[in-house]
């Protein structure tokens, strides 16, 4: 049973689209779906063992911690150019595609997929709006087969002005032209919980903003509308004159932020990669509460 969109919703190929949307396209010879579900290391949940169960027909399983790159020791890291080329091409993904990654929360972890293509010059890609939980409270198709891949070359541009290291995201906080933006819960942007990877600091990065994630999302897991948005990021006393850098525990939800900007116009921004995961670890790094 399918239900209808939002009269003010708009889909965008490059941002977000719908359900309605991904289901006209489906069968698309140039359409890539990935399945980008991501879990907190303490969810006990196997995302990969939940996307062979059942997944949207066609769709290729996006392994946000094995796509990173592995010689950092934080967690998930974006990929170094030559292997995220390497894991396309094997998955069948390539240039003149459109990709739409979803993810078994709503909007959760593919904002981080998505953000990965951007930063490798990819523009044609967006989030499923719900996700699939969306997908099949609709009573969509969902299948256990693997799909059929063929190799695709793929070209990449890294787009370096998308991903702030920790040097400038302390220069950006000490000078303050830059909006710092936290998608971390506010128990855990204000220090009063414990970070839920062990041996870091609670807190946040000094006059850094507060925007959990989930506050930009509608109770049935799709993104709130532009207006609604700005509403948010206005209310967090978010200037969006500035460029906005965003942040979160390691990487992923900072995504969802960075969606959510480009879904109002705001497209001065940039992720944070090591996030708090590299923030936190520092005592050399100041630490703010409250």
């Amino acid at each position: 049973m399918t239900s209808p969109q939002s009269a003010a919703f708009t889909d965008d190929p490059r941002t977000l689209v719908s359900t309605d949307w991904l289901a006209a396209h489906l069968r698309d010879p140039d359409l890539r779906v990935l399945d980008a579900s991501w879990f907190m290391p303490n969810s006990d949940r196997d995302a990969r063992a939940e996307y062979e169960a059942g997944h949207i027909p066609g769709a290729r399983f996006f392994d946000i911690d094995e796509i990173s790159d592995q010689r950092s020791e934080l967690p998930h890291m974006a990929p170094p150019v030559e292997k995220f080329i390497s894991r396309m091409r094997a998955m069948g993904v390539g240039d003149g595609h459109q990709v739409v990654v979803y993810d078994s929360t709503g909007i959760f972890s593919a904002p981080r997929v998505w953000w990965t293509f951007r930063l490798m010059g990819k523009l044609d890609v967006a989030v499923l709006d719900g996700g699939l939980p969306k997908w099949r409270a609709e009573g969509r198709e969902i299948e256990d087969m693997p799909p059929i891949v063929r190799d695709r070359h793929i070209t990449v541009s890294r787009q370096a002005g998308l991903v702030k290291d920790v040097t400038q995201v302390a220069h950006a906080s000490k000078l303050g032209l830059s909006e710092i933006v936290d998608a971390r819960s506010a128990p855990r942007f204000r220090g009063e919980e414990e970070e839920p990877r062990p041996g870091l600091r609670s807190g946040h990065i000094p006059g850094s903003k507060s925007v959990p994630f989930d506050t930009l999302v509608n109770a049935d897991g799709t993104m709130k509308d532009a207006s609604a948005l700005k509403a948010v990021f206005d209310a967090a006393g978010v200037d969006l004159a500035k460029p906005v850098i965003t942040s979160c525990g390691s990487g992923v939800t900072a995504a969802v932020l960075a969606l959510a900007l480009e879904r109002i116009g705001h497209r001065n921004w940039a992720l944070y990669d090591g996030s708090w995961a590299e923030w936190g670890m520092y005592d050399d790094l100041k630490v703010a509460k409250g």
